[in-house]
């Protein structure tokens, strides 16, 4: 008879603080984004912003008090300046075509969809396989290829109908998504593959509307949230950074985080 040794299950932890059960198989993002979330509900504890028997579930979700101690922590940490009219103006120029109101693309895709217990290198790679394949042909043959592959992979309800998602304006789809269709002038498949919420997207654009360009005065607020938004991510990331290397971590790397908290 063989013995069979088994591997002990590694539990991630900050400061001692387990971010999942044993029996729970998280994916690297939503390990990261526990991770960060227990480093801020910490840092709120020690400032005194949250009671420190608030303690974290066991699903990792926060609770109400939890998640208002750390907006407060937050708001008391990060510096936001308010961006000059020189650097709105400046971001507004490069991305002009952003701002058109009216834009559409028709677009189709292959959804590769991140799941719970999903091995993402095996579906990256999978995503990765499917571009080069598509990509390979050329004229009838490629949209041949992109029909059967769109049919036979994909995620997506659209997959039925050759991964069609018909005419969008930027409002049909998750920003992350709208940010890497709209914009730009590219037809075709797209030589990468798009990230969203829903997981990895092999994208056609088959057809493009140009939008209408709107003066800069019309939407400076747009180009300031914009910017802010921007500032904001940076540095949430160094001040997690920063609690990051004041605490004992095991179990995460919290240097890659590209968590949906930062983004």
């Amino acid at each position: 008879m063989t013995n069979v040794t088994l591997e002990p299950t590694v539990i991630a932890c900050i400061n001692g603080i387990a971010l999942h059960s044993a029996d729970e198989a998280l994916s690297p993002d939503e390990l990261r984004q526990r991770a960060c979330s227990e480093l801020l509900r910490q840092a709120a504890v020690a400032q005194s912003l949250l009671s420190a028997d608030d303690l974290p579930s066991p699903d990792g979700v926060l609770s109400e008090a939890a998640s208002t101690a750390i907006e407060a922590l937050l708001d008391k940490n990060l510096l936001i300046p308010e961006p000059s009219e020189e650097a709105c103006l400046r971001h507004y120029t490069a991305h002009q075509a952003s701002y058109a109101i009216g834009e559409r693309v028709n677009v189709r895709h292959i959804l590769f969809a991140v799941t719970e217990g999903v091995d993402v290198s095996l579906l990256r790679n999978r995503a990765e396989t499917t571009l080069l394949n598509v990509r390979c042909h050329d004229g009838k043959n490629q949209d041949e290829a992109f029909a059967k592959d769109a049919k036979t992979l994909s995620n997506c309800p659209s997959g039925a109908d050759c991964g069609q998602l018909g005419w969008l304006t930027s409002k049909d789809c998750a920003p992350e998504f709208a940010k890497e269709i709209f914009g730009n002038k590219e037809v075709g498949v797209l030589p990468r593959l798009v990230h969203s919420r829903f997981g990895l997207h092999v994208v056609e654009v088959l057809a493009r509307e140009a939008g209408q360009d709107q003066p800069f005065e019309l939407v400076r607020g747009a180009v300031a949230m914009s910017l802010r938004q921007k500032t904001y991510v940076t540095a949430l990331r160094q001040y997690l950074g920063l609690l990051a290397g004041q605490a004992e971590i095991a179990g995460v790397d919290i240097d890659a985080s590209d968590s949906p908290l930062v983004q």
